[in-house]
C-alpha cells in the first residue's frame, strides 16, 4: 500500500527551526522525483522544494535560501529542513511526487505554525 505519514511540525517562533520528515512505503523514494507542498488556509497547495531521483534540488522563491530538501533512502524518508521560519510560512506541509501528473495518495500532512 502506497503511503507517506509527514510528521515534524508544530508551534515554532520566528526565525525558529523544524525538520520535517516523511516516511514513505510502499514506494521507493530515491526513484521518484519528490516534494514537499504546502497549503495555508484559504489558499491552494504549493510546491515549496523538489528533489529529483538524481538529487538535483529545487525552491519556491520565498523558501530559496532557508528550506534545505534531503532524503535518506535506506530509510525511505523525506525530508524538510526550514529555517528562519516567517508566520507566512503557517500551512499544512505534505510530501508527494514532484514534476508529475501522477501522485500519490496524499498523507495526513503535518501542521507548521509560525507565530509569536
Amino acid at each position: 500500500q502506497v503511503q507517506q505519514v509527514e510528521s515534524g511540525g508544530g508551534l515554532v517562533q520566528p526565525g525558529g527551526s523544524l525538520r520535517l520528515s516523511c516516511l514513505a512505503s510502499g514506494f521507493i523514494v530515491g526513484s521518484y522525483a519528490m516534494g514537499w507542498y504546502r497549503q495555508a488556509p484559504g489558499k491552494q497547495r504549493e510546491l515549496v522544494a523538489s528533489i529529483t531521483s538524481s538529487s538535483n534540488t529545487d525552491y519556491a522563491d520565498s523558501v530559496k535560501g532557508r528550506f534545505t530538501i534531503s532524503r535518506d533512502n535506506a530509510k525511505n524518508t523525506l525530508y524538510l529542513q526550514m529555517n528562519s521560519l516567517k508566520p507566512e510560512d503557517t500551512a499544512v506541509y505534505y510530501c508527494n511526487r514532484a514534476y508529475s501528473m501522477l501522485r500519490f495518495p496524499w498523507g495526513q500532512g503535518t501542521q507548521v505554525t509560525v507565530s509569536s
